[in-house]
């Protein structure tokens, strides 16, 4: 795996309540440190959920990580040096310290995340096409194939049909969930 030439994902620790001011500084120093060929998109993952309180109903942003982000990067000493020196950055997880290079999120791992949020990878726009047959490699209908009935770009979810018990049934399942046969 070539990490200095690849954009990966990353896990970075920081201090818990400040991943917002994380996000901002490091974004701040990748323009002024001419490194946004190097790195490029800062995640503080959140999630928005429904409350009712009082018989009103509230929205509320939740962090799904509190005290990481993640940032897509293309790793090489420089990108690692800006990174890590970015005031409330403790370190990369996967990293066994000493200057050690830490290792990326697996695909799946970010397009997980990503698409809980409502956002994707850049290259998640594969070349999965309707009529296709596909592999199911996540979620409950795990090691079942089926052929592409719809695609939803805007969310990155797919229709499969998939025959179950005989019948051929559509399933909704994310982009990530399938590999191409």
């Amino acid at each position: 795996m070539d990490l200095e030439n690849e954009k990966h994902w990353y896990v970075v620790n920081t201090y818990s309540g400040h991943e917002s001011k994380v996000k901002e500084k490091l974004e701040a120093r990748t323009e002024s440190m001419n490194m946004t060929d190097h790195i490029f998109r800062v995640i503080v993952p959140e999630t928005t959920e429904v409350e009712i309180k009082d018989g009103k109903k509230k929205e509320k942003v939740k962090k799904m990580f509190p005290g990481y982000i993640l940032v897509e990067m293309k790793m090489s000493d420089d990108a690692w040096y800006v990174v890590r020196n970015t005031p409330g950055v403790t370190g990369f997880i996967g990293s066994s310290g000493k200057g050690a290079k830490p290792t990326p999120l697996l695909p799946q791992e970010i397009d997980r995340v990503l698409s809980y949020m409502g956002e994707a990878r850049d290259e998640i726009k594969s070349d999965i096409k309707l009529g296709d047959s596909v592999n199911v490699i996540d979620g409950p209908f795990k090691g079942m194939t089926g052929k592409i009935d719809n695609i939803d770009d805007e969310t990155n979810r797919l229709t499969v049909l998939i025959d179950l018990f005989g019948q051929e049934t559509p399933v909704e399942v994310e982009l990530f969930q399938v590999s191409k046969m």
